[in-house]
């Protein structure tokens, strides 16, 4: 018996998949086909794929020509499975040609012409483009723009603006840019919002009220019920409002929590996490971002995706930057929950190691700075022997995999956020206490940011 190998992501399965199916299963008489795991897609830089891996699988089982499916998880798995199952035969794509010929060692390798005019990334395009308009004047909107480019089914149409003498050079090569709320509404499909936090709530509101689907960053709105209120309109309108924080679409971070959830450091005791940075934001909406707002979203992730909302008590100790106590320096939070701790430091002023550590009855996890980036975090315990690296490639810092994420959920009409509404909505009560300064001690120093 001659059996042969084949591997592919199979999204969105056509005519031009089957044909080569056809092809290398004609090339013996016992066929395997791999299909490749989202996880592993994604480590590859493939992260616009539209189907999930039981969709995948199942597509491809329908064609009644595979003999047996396996999943592809891992780098090098290609030589573990030719020597498991016996291969005689691998065979891929002449799109691949030279690619795998290190597996001629362990077998024959054969690259079987694609089939012309077809392909999934072609049926991808061809969907109607959504347009996405940029809202607000921080310098991090070249970031979304740049990394819009990287997915399918979206393109940056619009920008709308208060500031544009102070919009980067890239941001003006967008076709529409305006501060003509209406025209911007016009012209888009979607917005992702940027704005000043304080400003979320109408800008979201007037967003969803003209029928545009909403990625906003966090925090969402300043207030527990101004969110309710937005999510419940999105709801009613048939629209998506997602919450941006870019690191809960990392697939580290995705594992991390998987792994913590399947035990891996005993029960969790503690969780530190600090987001501080240097630089400041002038020339951004007259530089009234605080460092609560920049970095505390993203810092108190971890905590309440770990550990939960329902913490006992909490206290917040803040260093401002003004004699008018309206701009943090930096700002330190300790929680106290049950049967664990918890604590964030964050700053646009003061500077400290951007690690996060997360504590457990068996061991610890340790991500280095900047953690809110990872693609790389160890699991430490006691005996060294027993440590365990994880690395996963991050492309975009998340904005990626965020925007994705974002599309599939209007394709959908159906949001398949990373960030728990308990979540979203604690971060806003916590905001909520910052402006109004509840469970508050203030630093009598003023650090003033140059």
């Amino acid at each position: 018996m001659i059996k042969v190998i084949t591997y592919g992501t199979y999204d969105l399965l056509h005519y031009g998949h089957i044909k080569l199916l056809e092809r290398a299963k004609a090339l013996g008489d016992y066929l395997i086909v791999g299909v490749t795991a989202d996880d592993f897609d994604k480590m590859r830089g493939k992260i616009n794929v539209q189907q999930s891996l039981i969709e995948r699988v199942e597509a491809v089982r329908a064609t009644g020509i595979a003999d047996e499916i396996i999943i592809e998880e891992y780098e090098g798995q290609k030589i573990d499975d030719i020597r498991r199952y016996d291969v005689d035969i691998f065979t891929v794509g002449s799109d691949w040609q030279g690619k795998f010929d290190y597996l001629n060692e362990y077998c024959k390798v054969i690259y079987l012409g694609r089939t012309e005019g077809v392909s999934s990334s072609e049926i991808r395009e061809q969907k109607r483009l959504l347009n996405l308009g940029l809202m607000g004047d921080s310098l991090f909107l070249k970031k979304v723009k740049n990394e819009s480019v990287f997915v399918n089914g979206i393109q940056v149409s619009a920008l709308y603006t208060q500031r544009p003498e102070n919009i980067d050079e890239e941001l003006k090569t967008i076709e529409v840019i305006t501060d003509d709320f209406d025209k911007f509404m016009k012209n888009i499909d979607a917005t992702y919002i940027r704005s000043l936090p304080i400003n979320h709530y109408k800008h979201i509101k007037k967003a969803l009220v003209s029928g545009k689907h909403v990625l906003c960053e966090s925090p969402i709105t300043l207030s527990k019920e101004q969110s309710r209120e937005l999510f419940t309109l999105a709801i009613s309108k048939k629209l998506i409002l997602m919450e941006a924080i870019k690191t809960a679409y990392s697939t580290a971070f995705s594992r991390l929590l998987l792994l913590i959830k399947g035990g891996k450091i005993g029960e969790v005791i503690s969780v530190d996490s600090t987001c501080t940075s240097l630089k400041t934001h002038k020339g951004e909406e007259n530089n009234e971002w605080n460092g609560i707002f920049e970095w505390g979203p993203t810092a108190l992730l971890p905590i309440f995706q770990i550990l939960g909302t329902q913490f006992k008590d909490y206290k917040i100790v803040c260093c401002f930057s003004d004699d008018e106590q309206k701009y943090d320096s930096f700002t330190k939070m300790d929680f106290v929950y049950d049967n664990a701790v918890a604590s964030i430091k964050v700053g646009d002023g003061v500077k400290s190691e951007g690690e996060l550590i997360i504590s457990g009855t068996k061991g610890y996890i340790y991500v280095p700075a900047p953690w809110w980036k990872t693609d790389y975090f160890e699991i430490r315990y006691e005996n060294p022997a027993d440590n365990r690296k994880y690395f996963y490639q991050l492309e975009g810092e998340g904005i990626r995999n965020e925007l994705v994420a974002f599309v599939k959920a209007i394709e959908r009409e159906r949001a398949i956020a990373n960030i728990d509404e308990a979540v979203t909505f604690k971060i806003c009560d916590v905001m909520d206490d910052f402006v109004n300064k509840r469970n508050m001690i203030v630093l009598n120093k003023v650090y003033r940011q140059d």
